[in-house]
């Protein structure tokens, strides 16, 4: 249905206003136009954008650029690699949890999410800085550190800068400077040690982290049956059934002894319709946001596509059922390239990683922790491509009744728009930034959109390296994001486009600042928002997005 605003006496219809709502584009104006006072805001007429109308037959949008051969997108999930190092969950809305990634990835929180830094973020991949884009690594060019590699010199007895010489720092003149600052007649510097103490990168790892993110076996045995360090193979459907029980145990617990306010709290929830199971999949402890992104992406503009039977009604009965029914079933299709296989329906048990200490799942979880099948696709398309490259014998052991514990982390980096072709078996269209203008890209979206959600998935990622652009973890460097539809309500004669991190995080107010981003998207801005958890959806202006991502891509 399509409203108008109502006009004054004085007030007409601009058709300007009227085309630029249908097309997503701007026009130019003749010096005629009405005045800017006297002409309706294009806000009044959003949604008109939804219409396929006549004037589209001849403006199909921008043309698809050539599909790139090879991607390697993909930034470690931090807050999910810590939380598996230390064994407990940090509190991702607290600035505390800034310090706890420091020291657990050994790494300045503003330079964790550029691959200039050399981040270990980026562990596996290395930057080509001429092309500004992300290249794997083989495994003779990782390095596994040791606690012997990690050991600092004793600093406790230098008394002046020539003493710096002492402990290895040589040409201290050339010693880059970090940080510098004068404070009661005192000079504070922070430099750059070098190779006097030495921490872990991209090149360099500690063996748990490489364990956790990389697909780089030294040993047989390791190669044989893959296990995270502090983990257990243990079935998803059990894990989720006594996380259901404690939170009944403390839902109980609480009833008891403030029986009243529960229950109106009860009843308030239901009444605003807040009573929503959030299964948004969730990246976990390695480099695969090209999959995640690509596998929200898929299930929010089409959640039929997605197969999100996982027979846990059965086994909470404890219902007796054929074997081959114990298996969770998804189809994956050949689109070429690297991470890919022939179309083909596979079968994987329910067994996923699990964090000994935390009972959380090590690689992709739901954002509720309520749901099992974003755990249980990316082990199924980690299994799919064991075969290698398209143009390869598929090499999947269709013996799916024996146990198979996948490794998860061979898809620690990959191309998420074609990632979502594989998932729904459309086409995958690429459209890089550099060579289309902002209007082009807000039209596009807005192409793909009804009621300001996209009904075609669509991703983007970004640069894998900026102009001091990538310094928190809203906007991260060689990344993907989902993009989830535009906006364009209370912001005038901006539009913005609304985009996820499949981190699942959105950063406390004032630790960074990004031009023309809105975080932490809420439901009164954008009312589609209330479909999803809102962590980590996060509103873009058109201008900005151009800047800070390399490509936005759609599958129809």
């Amino acid at each position: 249905m399509v409203t108008y605003r109502n006009l004054r006496q004085d007030e007409t219809l601009d058709p300007y206003d009227i085309v630029e709502a249908l097309t997503g584009r701007k026009l130019p104006r003749p010096s005629s136009s009405l005045p800017s006072r006297s002409r309706p805001t294009s806000e009044g007429y959003d949604d008109l954008s939804d219409i396929r109308a006549s004037a589209q037959a001849k403006q199909e949008g921008p043309k698809p650029d050539p599909q790139p051969e090879d991607l390697s997108v993909g930034c470690i999930n931090p807050f999910a690699l810590a939380e598996n190092m230390v064994g407990h969950k940090i509190d991702r809305h607290s600035v505390t949890a800034v310090h706890v990634l420091q020291d657990t990835l050994q790494t300045d929180y503003e330079e964790l999410f550029d691959m200039k830094h050399h981040s270990v973020l980026y562990a596996g991949l290395k930057l080509n800085e001429k092309e500004c884009k992300a290249e794997r690594l083989e495994e003779g060019e990782m390095k596994i550190l040791n606690e012997k590699d990690l050991v600092t010199p004793d600093l406790s007895r230098l008394s002046k800068l020539g003493d710096l010489e002492e402990v290895g720092m040589k040409e201290i003149g050339n010693l880059r400077i970090k940080r510098a600052g004068i404070m009661n007649n005192k000079l504070h510097l922070i430099l750059h040690a070098n190779d006097v103490a030495r921490t872990v990168c991209n090149r360099e790892v500690t063996r748990t982290m490489n364990d956790f993110c990389l697909p780089f076996r030294r040993e047989e045995r390791e190669k044989e049956s893959f296990t995270p360090p502090n983990s257990s193979w243990r079935d998803a459907r059990d894990v989720l059934i006594m996380r259901n029980m404690r939170r009944s145990l403390v839902s109980e617990y609480n009833t008891h002894f403030d029986f009243r306010t529960r229950s109106r709290e009860f009843h308030d929830m239901r009444e605003f319709g807040h009573m929503r199971k959030f299964d948004d999949p969730i990246q976990g402890a390695m480099g695969n946001s090209w999959f995640v992104a690509a596998l929200f992406s898929v299930f929010w503009s089409d959640p039929a596509m997605i197969n999100r039977n996982t027979n846990l009604h059965h086994h909470m009965m404890r219902i007796d059922f054929e074997d081959h029914e114990n298996r969770f079933r998804v189809k994956f299709h050949d689109k070429g390239g690297r991470n890919n296989n022939k179309t083909d329906t596979v079968e994987v048990d329910y067994n996923v990683p699990v964090n000994n200490s935390s009972e959380d799942f090590v690689y992709c979880r739901s954002s509720d922790g309520l749901a099992i099948w974003p755990s249980l696709y990316e082990k199924a398309f980690a299994k799919w491509i064991r075969g290698g490259n398209g143009d390869q014998p598929n090499k999947l052991d269709h013996s799916y009744y024996e146990e198979d514990f996948v490794d998860i982390t061979e898809i620690y980096q990959g191309d998420p728009v074609k990632a979502m072709a594989q998932i729904n078996g459309r086409e995958p269209e690429y459209y890089f930034t550099s060579r289309h203008s902002a209007n082009d890209l807000i039209g596009l979206v807005r192409m793909c959109s009804v009621n300001r959600r996209t009904i075609c998935p669509m991703v983007a990622f970004t640069y894998a390296t900026g102009r001091g652009m990538y310094r928190g973890c809203n906007l991260v460097a060689n990344h993907a994001y989902s993009v989830l539809g535009w906006s364009s309500v209370g912001q005038g004669e901006k539009q913005y486009i609304i985009i996820r991190n499949p981190w699942g995080v959105t950063e406390p107010q004032g630790l960074t600042s990004y031009g023309g981003v809105l975080t932490r998207v809420e439901p009164e801005y954008w009312h589609p928002a209330s479909l999803c958890d809102r962590e980590g959806v996060m509103a873009i202006e058109v201008g900005a997005f151009k800047e800070y991502f390399a490509c936005l891509g759609v599958t129809k």
